[in-house]
């Protein structure tokens, strides 16, 4: 039987040690965000904004990492990169403020990576969140694992691609 999926304020409060979250898609089309990225497209939508927009995940995170958790954040991405990525980028500085280490590696250089087929949170080392998108990107149902051997690919699979990729302040896109 598969674990529950906790909420990301229940996910992020069992965390003792760590959480780390590969990133793997070039867009995403989730709801709560569609509005904010129209409106930084159109040139319309600030730093202060996202601050406002992303207000409880930056307090989630700097709540979780003031206990000492480590927050790391990595992205794989295609190059040139898409809007959506432009707009991550122009957000990421927010996530740093609030606790996260964020790198970024081109796809190509992820060639010989074991890569676990979806985007997840990996907490403590020892239990995954995945999360499902379609093929539209939409926000699809989560699902959780704390399979052993399953947290072990995903823990590698990240620790290669954090070694491979570029500090957020070195990527220049």
């Amino acid at each position: 039987m598969r674990p529950k999926v906790p909420s990301f304020e229940e996910l992020l409060s069992s965390a003792e040690h760590t959480a780390v979250h590969l990133e793997m898609r070039d867009a995403y089309a989730v709801a709560e965000e569609r509005e904010d990225v129209a409106r930084w497209s159109g040139g319309q939508w600030t730093v202060e904004d996202g601050r406002r927009s992303l207000a409880g995940w930056l307090a989630l995170v700097s709540t979780t990492a003031a206990r000492g958790v480590v927050f790391r954040r990595a992205r794989i991405v295609s190059e040139p990169v898409a809007d959506y990525i432009r707009f991550e980028h122009f957000t990421t500085p927010l996530n740093i403020e609030a606790g996260e280490q964020v790198r970024w590696l081109p796809r190509r250089q992820a060639l010989g990576i074991a890569l676990p087929a979806n985007d997840f949170w990996l907490i403590d080392g020892r239990l995954v969140r995945f999360n499902h998108f379609s093929g539209i990107g939409e926000a699809a149902e989560p699902e959780m694992s704390d399979d052993p051997a399953v947290a072990g690919l995903c823990a590698s699979a990240f620790e290669a691609v954090w070694e491979r990729a570029v500090p957020h302040d070195e990527y220049k896109i």
